[in-house]
């Protein structure tokens, strides 16, 4: 063999993939299969009824999921931008306590928070019916209350759940910025009202920008919220189409409607975060010093930082215990245990194979050098901007097609019948969970492998040691907390997320979240609170790892 074909051959054989490049192949095409089987059945749909869609239901549930994304965007933005702006910049009574619970409203999802306002605010809730007592009103037609089940008090319930996101973003930003462009500012005459709105806030933008893009997309996703308010949105509009109407293109073809909405607003975010970069021209950073608050200005600021977390947490928290304590034998139902021990399986697994998932890619693209794997990861985070709907879509029908023909197969082949495998169990529902959050699990390592010394991972080579070798005994232990973190955060996400798990559980196959939604569609308030109390519980542990985290 001469020397230009040996050469040859030794470039046709390192340019064959490795397992890791084919391994961030494979994540990829599971992450995104979902979308473009989306895609597919939309454009290709065994029934067009798009013209129908356009002509009679698409523009209202459009119409209503801008004017809730704007609403709700709103005042999620205006909430805790303010609210970090006061525990940032000022020093109050109670500050240090509200710095963190003006978290736990994510422990706390939309569709709990919905039904907790709806019995407090309804006819024969506390509200009312103190009212019609202080008053000596007989009837609800002795006097005008608003209507509880309507756009604002989804948006309202909404924008109460998801404004932490913006506060956390926005208090990150206040805390980071320098004293130096304060103390101009100042020096030129500004007073407290003039620094946030020509300092603090456009050097803060990117990041509530950020924010405000997060809980748009929460919105666009909310299934309990909308539906228990009879709001009719995208997202409600794919359950109608799907369930009732049994059009599994026409609700490919809404879902369609939906990827546009979120794909428009992850662009409009980057291009906000591009135009606006700020730098820190300073040698040395100083923090911006609080400013101490007495009297009226110590009370106001108290009490604008309470108003959000007593409707986000609070009111919810509270009226849901209250319900758990009044009905204390719902805690022996044994379908309650049942739903709680499915919860703990689809989430645990899930949880479990994203994270192995997350940290296989990004070790990968790091070990590689290859440019496929590199190219590849920013898609895998796709999922995370898909709503649950439109993953339940684009994961049951195509899956359903392949489990029926797996059985045909098994059947002609062997002569038995084993039913439906992959659809007929849990598997669908897991494989939605890590298609939806695979985003979490690979931002945490790829943000723990970075904290890493590459110099590690080059001593252990020089020893003789694989990559994988390398992976299992020097970053492992090195990396393992911040994979416990990422664990529990997809954990607790899996354990809320609703729509998804409503399309793509087995027949009679309950978890907490479906408990509580299907309860309380029976207003059987009682019935709910228990299960609810758990998925609460679980996110207030998640919401103290994240306070933990960022302290």
């Amino acid at each position: 063999m001469s020397l230009a074909d040996h050469t040859a051959r030794r470039l046709r054989l390192t340019s064959l993939p490795d397992p890791w490049s084919l391994g961030a192949a494979l994540i990829a095409a599971v992450v995104v299969a979902p979308i473009l089987a989306v895609l597919w059945i939309a454009l290709f749909p065994s029934e067009n009824i798009w013209p129908h869609l356009i002509s009679t239901t698409l523009p209202r549930y459009l119409r209503n999921t801008l004017v809730l994304m704007a609403g709700v965007g709103a005042l999620a933005c205006v909430a805790g931008t303010v609210t970090a702006w006061l525990v940032s910049r000022y020093e109050f009574p109670g500050r240090r306590w509200l710095e963190w619970l003006l978290l736990l409203p994510l422990a706390i999802p939309a569709y709990v928070g919905a039904y907790a306002l709806v019995d407090f605010l309804e006819y024969s809730g506390p509200v009312q019916t103190g009212l019609r007592q202080a008053f000596g009103w007989q009837t609800a037609r002795d006097y005008w209350f608003p209507e509880i089940r309507s756009m604002g008090a989804a948006i309202l319930v909404l924008a109460a759940a998801q404004y932490p996101y913006v506060y956390l973003l926005a208090r990150n930003a206040f805390r980071e910025q320098s004293a130096s462009a304060d103390e101009v500012a100042q020096s030129l005459g500004a007073g407290a009202w003039g620094r946030f709105c020509r300092v603090g806030l456009p050097l803060a933008r990117p990041a509530i920008a950020a924010g405000v893009a997060i809980v748009m997309m929460e919105s666009v996703n909310d299934f309990g919220t909308v539906d228990y308010f009879a709001v009719q949105t995208l997202t409600t509009g794919i359950f109608s189409v799907w369930l009732q109407s049994n059009n599994a293109g026409g609700a490919a073809q809404i879902a369609t409607t939906v990827l546009a909405l979120v794909i428009l607003l992850v662009l409009l975010e980057k291009a906000s975060r591009r135009r606006m970069r700020f730098f820190n021209l300073s040698i040395r950073h100083r923090p911006v010093a609080r400013v101490p608050l007495t009297g009226a200005a110590a009370v106001a600021a108290l009490l604008v930082c309470l108003l959000p977390f007593a409707l986000g947490f609070l009111l919810p928290g509270g009226v849901i215990l209250s319900h758990a304590l009044d009905h204390a034998r719902n805690w022996a139902d044994p379908a309650l245990w049942g739903a709680g021990l499915n919860t703990l399986m689809v989430g645990g697994l899930a949880a479990v194979l994203t994270v192995c998932g997350g940290l296989f890619l990004v070790y990968g693209v790091r070990v590689s050098g290859r440019v496929l794997p590199r190219r590849l990861m920013p898609v895998t985070t796709i999922g995370y901007a898909a709503p649950g709907a439109v993953l339940g879509i684009g994961i049951l029908i195509p899956l359903a097609a392949l489990d029926h023909r797996l059985a045909d197969t098994v059947a002609a082949v062997t002569g038995q019948e084993i039913g439906l495998v992959l659809t007929g169990s849990a598997f669908a529902l897991v494989l939605a969970y890590c298609v939806r959050f695979f985003a979490i699990a690979q931002g945490a390592a790829d943000a723990a492998l970075g904290r890493v010394s590459p110099n590690l991972a080059l001593a252990a080579r020089s020893l003789g040691r694989s990559q994988g070798q390398v992976l299992a005994e020097v970053h492992y232990p090195l990396i393992r907390g911040s994979l416990a973190s990422a664990l529990l955060l997809v954990f607790v996400d899996c354990v809320k997320e609703l729509p998804a798990t409503l399309l793509l559980r087995p027949f009679n196959y309950e978890t907490l979240a479906t408990r509580v939604h299907e309860q309380a569609s029976l207003e059987n308030l009682g019935g709910a609170a228990p299960a609810a109390v758990l998925v609460i519980g679980v996110g207030l542990a998640a919401v103290g790892l994240l306070a933990h985290a960022n302290r």
